[in-house]
């Protein structure tokens, strides 16, 4: 099992900045993409951007410019730094990874974990 740990989040007038961050930790596992997910009341959850094990990024149009997402999947860290926040940007936010795990004896197949989720609220 591939645990997931957000920290950051919070409460912000619009305009202001966040920082989020995820670790991952278990036992012996691969990572191929770690990724920033949001969802707000009412909505379904959505892909906000994400980091490849080759280092290339994506990052949802609606956020770009304002959004920054860094981190290492070799050491199993992902951020992102939210600035110019919008009270559209408020959501409760994910950290996931899409890997494989070691039992020992052979890799799993790839399986998507997910955080506990972060709240950001953005006031107007």
């Amino acid at each position: 099992q591939v645990h997931l740990v957000e920290s950051g989040g919070g409460l912000v007038q619009a305009g202001g900045s966040l920082s989020l961050s995820c670790t991952a930790s278990g036992s012996i596992f691969r990572i191929k993409v770690m990724t920033w997910f949001r969802q707000a009341p009412g909505n379904e959850r959505e892909f906000v951007a994400g980091i490849l094990d080759d280092g290339s990024i994506h990052v949802v149009d609606s956020v770009k410019g304002r959004f920054t997402i860094s981190g290492e999947i070799a050491k199993n860290t992902l951020h992102l730094q939210m600035n110019s926040l919008e009270p559209e940007d408020t959501a409760v936010y994910y950290c996931n990874a899409l890997a494989r795990e070691y039992d020992g004896r052979r890799w799993s197949s790839e399986t998507n974990y997910w955080g506990q989720g972060t709240q950001v609220t953005v006031s107007s």
